[in-house]
């Protein structure tokens, strides 16, 4: 049996709803916070040592790691968001002229 049968809501509208409640706490927490930097101090520190550890205590290593690691992110992010216009380009066909890609005009 599949979760959304077995739910009547659905997997995916309890999953939207967790993930809603998270968001509301987050936000709820932050607003909490005083100081921002402090909280987040000790990430941003572990980070650094990650990339000191993979450099083996070299730095001028550790800050070509760092480096690539937010260049990565960058690369990834430029990729979700040409994924991101080429579903609304399509959608957007889809909508103009349905029959054109096997669809039922509207």
């Amino acid at each position: 049996m599949s979760a959304s049968s077995s739910n009547p809501i659905g997997r995916s509208s309890v999953d939207s709803l967790a993930q809603l409640r998270g968001r509301i706490a987050a936000h709820e927490s932050w607003a909490q916070t005083a100081d921002r930097a402090a909280r987040t101090a000790p990430a941003r520190r572990a980070l650094e040592d990650k990339f000191l550890t993979m450099a083996d205590g070299d730095p001028v290593r550790a800050e070509h790691y760092k480096k690539a690691h937010y260049t990565r992110l960058a690369l990834r992010s430029a990729q979700a968001r040409r994924q991101a216009r080429e579903a609304i380009a399509t959608a957007q066909q889809v909508e103009a002229d349905p029959a054109e890609l096997g669809g039922e005009p509207a």
